[in-house]
């Protein structure tokens, strides 16, 4: 990343002069259509709620029960719908910021396009020593294969380019990349990965999975200021969407100080479970066991990430049977089984929770061995979750309901992935595939999320395709594979409840309760009767974090952000940090 990522870094700030507000007595918050999901899983209505000083939730109040009459504070909600703030069970924060600041490949829809918009991006940026960036599908060019470094030298032959697949599991390098990381055609890809080659064994330009780390040390890694932007940048995107608490997959030690150094300004509103990408990562920044929860329950690293395949669109993922399209080819597992039983072990004798991902039906058998195996020795409530979780073996599925499994799923990926999971997989193994209903139906704990920045980090789209099946365009009619449609209901509990459960936050937030931390959002469309379409379309009016706004769709329209202290009676209330 470069100084001029800086430049910005005024404009973008969430709040320059955000300070803990000073003490108060009750707010009021009235005149809403309130839904929150209960315990039980239903969803129940309310009319107002009271917050404290702290931020928690003092009283919820049913429709005919009297309001408190003379409040230190007010806010109307103005008829809105009032829903708890979004939960995203799986994403990457820095990623998102980076995502956001760097190269976007994600709207191109032809290598002829990307190749063009690389052009550009190269031509107004001319100081950099590198051009990073991602975002790119193959698939979504219809090429038919991976893009080569020819084809990008086309584009930009001067200096070295690196772009992350959508996925973030390969990478497309020019010919300078590929020479500044000393890839040769007498280069070895490292166990779990691969390197494309030409007819003549030549390194074509694309490094999958673990091959992707030949690239590490030749790409500049990014300053810390550089990370303290992206972070920001990163909070602002999700608040626009309603998400006010995410699972970060794979925190580094950079990563973990990002946050901590926000945490420290007071600059850290979303709520972040982190796990840790790694053993080493995980006892370098945890030690011996979880963190607390810190900055008001903002941040806390309770778990451990692991990876047990790749992805479906890059031929990674591990499958049972060879790929439909490829049939040299199950996928690249980047774990032995005995290598995935010990880092779990490794991480649960100390009472870390793991999270693995696996999207093929031979890594989820693998990691459902591996949890019943562990599960002998370690008992307790260890929440084991899978990430991901997409292509099943149906006749492994019953299997997710046993020992506390959280599948953490994300609905987007089967409306953006349909066409090339049937692809790759053909139309006999399609019964397992992003199978949340059955899920549900086999007793497991369903959390939903985004992946972001692999799809943009929106709830909406995600809840508008968990009860239809269908994309923006209204795709396959019917619903694909429409067995596996769960009602609003359980979609809104996936990513509220079952978000939170799933980081052994249920406590904490994720429903709007007495106890509970004020995270909250006002929005345009009623979730329990709107249909899909009109879901997907959602408008974010305002995000509140421990009783603190943080978004304004209407300061968003005069580019002003909003700061949590200006003025206005709501917005005194700044984010509660204690």
């Amino acid at each position: 990343m470069k100084a001029s990522l800086l430049a910005a870094a005024a404009a973008l700030s969430l709040a320059p002069t955000l300070a803990p507000a000073s003490a108060r007595a009750d707010t009021l918050v009235d005149n809403v259509n309130g839904e929150t999901v209960a315990e039980d899983g239903r969803v129940v209505n309310f009319v107002a709620l009271t917050f404290d000083d702290h931020g928690v939730i003092t009283h919820v109040y049913s429709r005919g029960e009297k309001l408190p009459k003379h409040p230190e504070y007010h806010i109307d909600g103005k008829g809105s719908t009032m829903l708890p703030g979004m939960i995203d069970a799986h994403l990457h924060v820095m990623s998102l910021g980076f995502s956001a600041l760097t190269l976007d490949l994600s709207g191109t829809h032809s290598l002829e396009e990307a190749l063009a918009k690389i052009k550009a991006y190269a031509a107004a940026n001319p100081d950099r020593p590198w051009i990073l960036g991602g975002g790119w599908n193959q698939e979504l060019w219809h090429l038919g294969r991976f893009p080569t470094a020819a084809e990008l030298d086309s584009a930009v032959p001067d200096r070295p380019v690196w772009l992350s697949r959508v996925d973030g599991h390969a990478g497309w390098a020019n010919s300078a990349a590929l020479k500044a990381a000393g890839i040769t055609p007498k280069s070895k890809a490292p166990e779990g990965g691969e390197i494309i080659r030409d007819a003549a064994g030549n390194p074509a330009g694309v490094l999958v999975d673990a091959a992707t780390g030949l690239m590490d040390h030749a790409v500049p890694a990014p300053r810390p200021a550089d990370r303290d932007l992206a972070l920001d940048k990163a909070q602002r995107i999700l608040f626009r969407y309603g998400v006010t608490a995410a699972a970060d997959m794979g925190t580094s030690i950079e990563d973990w100080q990002a946050f901590r150094r926000a945490g420290d300004a007071n600059r850290l509103y979303l709520r972040i479970m982190s796990y840790a990408l790694g053993v080493d990562n995980m006892v370098l920044i945890a030690g011996p066991g979880p963190t607390p929860w810190l900055y008001g329950d903002r941040l806390h690293m309770g778990g451990l990430k692991l990876f047990m395949d790749g992805a479906l669109g890059s031929r990674g993922a591990w499958l049972k049977a060879p790929y439909a399209d490829d049939p040299n080819t199950r996928g690249l597992p980047q774990l032995t089984g005995t290598q995935l039983k010990n880092l779990m072990s490794r991480a649960a004798m100390d009472h870390f929770q793991v999270a693995v991902h696996a999207i093929g039906d031979a890594a989820n058998a693998e990691v459902l061995d591996s949890i019943e195996d562990l599960a002998e020795t370690y008992k307790g409530d260890r929440r084991w979750r899978i990430e991901h979780a997409q292509i099943v073996d149906p006749a492994d599925i019953a299997r997710f309901g046993r020992n506390g499994i959280v599948a953490s799923m994300q609905p987007v990926h089967e409306t953006s992935d349909r066409l090339m999971a049937e692809a790759r997989l053909g139309p006999d193994r399609l019964a397992g595939a992003y199978a949340w209903h059955s899920m549900l139906a086999a007793g497991a704990h369903l959390a939903f999320g985004s992946d972001a920045p692999v799809e943009a980090p929106d709830p909406w789209a995600g809840i508008a395709a968990a009860i239809s099946r269908q994309g923006p365009d209204g795709e396959p009619f019917g619903g694909w594979q429409p067995q596996e449609i769960v009602t609003r209901q359980q979609a809104l509990a996936a990513y509220t409840t079952g978000g939170a459960w799933a980081g052994f936050a249920e406590k904490k937030f994720g429903r709007l309760a007495p106890g509970y931390r004020a995270d909250f959002i006002f929005v345009d469309t009623d979730p329990m009767l709107a249909n899909a379409d009109e879901i997907r379309k959602t408008r974010v009016l305002q995000t509140w974090i421990g009783g603190g706004k943080v978004w304004d769709a209407d300061d968003a329209k005069t580019g002003e952000p909003k700061n949590g202290a200006s003025g206005n009676t709501a917005d005194r209330h700044a984010p509660e940090g204690r």
